[in-house]
């Protein structure tokens, strides 16, 4: 048996970057996400997002690819959005996402920095945000990969 803490804060987001989650109705497909990962043997910490954007921190079991999971949360999720009355307007996933590993030591300010994603939103646009994590991140300086479509 392997034992492992792999703190992922998980980010990924619609189609185009629209805006097509509503936020009264977001608990609800949280709530599906939620049994997707917990299907998966993982175990979520935290999910939240915006109108065009979804943050998960999760710890990601040693048997579980952590692309396969992000495979299998969008397919199912978009599945059942799309057959859903809750999200008329989704048209899809954006293809791309971006997964940071934290140490475990990191964990309640990442929760929080989750829990607190709408009141966080009215200083940072979406796009700032995502520069500003790929560069504490120190990723490589192309970040256009993240918004391409197809």
């Amino acid at each position: 048996m392997a034992y492992t803490k792999i703190l992922y804060h998980i980010i990924f987001r619609t189609k185009s970057s629209e805006k097509t989650i509503p936020l009264e109705q977001a608990p609800e497909l949280y709530r599906y996400i939620w049994g997707i990962v917990k299907n998966k043997k993982c175990f979520l910490y935290r999910i939240n997002g915006m109108e065009e954007h979804i943050h998960i921190l999760l710890d990601l079991h040693p048997s579980v690819a952590l692309a396969n999971l992000i495979k299998s949360i969008k397919v199912a999720s978009s599945k059942w959005m799309k057959k859903s009355e809750l999200f008329p307007d989704f048209k899809g996933w954006g293809i791309k996402y971006c997964a940071l590993t934290y140490s475990l030591k990191e964990k309640d300010v990442l929760i929080n920095y989750i829990k607190n994603q709408q009141s966080h939103h009215r200083t940072e646009t979406f796009q700032d945000e995502i520069h500003r994590l790929w560069k504490e991140g120190d990723f490589e300086d192309d970040i256009k990969w993240f918004w391409v479509d197809s």
